[in-house]
């Protein structure tokens, strides 16, 4: 079933305010500043989260540092777990150390999360057919010098990897040589999505190397008034996490886009659509509680 906007307000309405969603962390939040027209600032979409109980947030940009971003928003909206990070995509140089280290030194040291790849990924350009440049991961099956030195600087300072727009190849290659090289924290972008299309036993593979499997709420709506179409079913999600396993799912909402709900009323309408699947209240606090906070070295509460 493909819920229209006006349905996903209305079934967020019918939940309570405040509270509904107490200890969930979105760790894929899309908000301005930014080049791209988000509908929320970083600020905005912090305050709504704390009203409605949220713990935490990751603030994300394909082509800005968000780690200021997180200093301000924590400072605004204080109890709230504001965390920013860093997509090394060209206009950060593509694969640069130096740039992942100055991210670490940016005040409050919110800076946590170091992406792959993502909009300009040598993967998306291709399976697009696009002849933009690129930034690439891997060459002939191995991953580039400079992506093991990042992977490196990530084990050191205990950030996360996320994989971004990486092949689902490629995503092997990087949490395999993180688990090597002691990268404690590690994430599959948006595992399901078209822009990675990794399967099952791919997942698999990677959950054993102890990444967690992302999967984000956006890619399941469509929007017939900008012609986007679901890329699968919940009920496909639902499957997944079946055959993933719980332990190994992070839930997350990839939002912030003009026209859908903001991310802390997308992730109560994620939850609650995943209920209607069955997924039990135990194995949802797993993926939508525990696992972020987990991955970002956060207590247990």
């Amino acid at each position: 079933m493909r819920f229209t906007l006006p349905f996903v307000v209305l079934a967020i309405a019918a939940l309570p305010v405040s509270g509904q969603l107490n200890g969930v962390i979105d760790i894929h939040v899309h908000s301005l500043p930014d080049s791209e027209p988000w509908t929320m600032d970083g600020i905005q979409v912090a305050k709504l989260a704390k009203s409605m109980g949220m713990r935490g947030l990751v603030l994300k940009s394909h082509w800005e540092p968000t780690a200021m971003l997180a200093y301000l928003a924590r400072k605004e909206v204080p109890g709230l777990e504001v965390f920013g990070g860093i997509c090394l995509s060209r206009v950060v140089g593509g694969i640069n150390p130096a740039a992942v280290e100055e991210m670490v030194k940016v005040t409050g040291g919110w800076g946590r999360v170091v992406w792959m790849p993502t909009s300009d990924a040598e993967n998306v350009r291709r399976n697009t057919k696009s002849d933009l440049p690129f930034t690439r991961v891997s060459e002939n099956g191995k991953l580039l010098p400079a992506v093991t030195e990042v992977l490196a600087i990530i084990a050191k300072n205990r950030l996360v990897l996320a994989t971004g727009h990486s092949s689902p190849e490629e995503d092997l290659l990087l949490v395999k040589e993180g688990q090597r090289l002691g990268v404690e924290h590690m994430v599959v972008t948006h595992a399901m999505s078209d822009s990675v299309k990794m399967n099952l036993a791919r997942m698999q593979e990677a959950a054993k190397t102890g990444a967690f499997i992302e999967l984000v709420y956006v890619h399941s709506l469509t929007k017939e008034s900008i012609n986007r179409k679901a890329q699968f079913s919940m009920a496909d999600v639902a499957n997944t996490i079946r055959q993933v396993g719980p332990e190994h799912v992070i839930l997350s909402t990839d939002m912030g886009q003009v026209g859908f709900p903001p991310p802390p009323e997308g992730i109560a309408a994620y939850i609650e659509e995943l209920r209607a699947q069955g997924l039990s209240q135990h194995d949802l606090d797993h993926m939508a509680k525990e696992n972020p906070a987990r991955l970002l070295g956060l207590p247990s509460e």
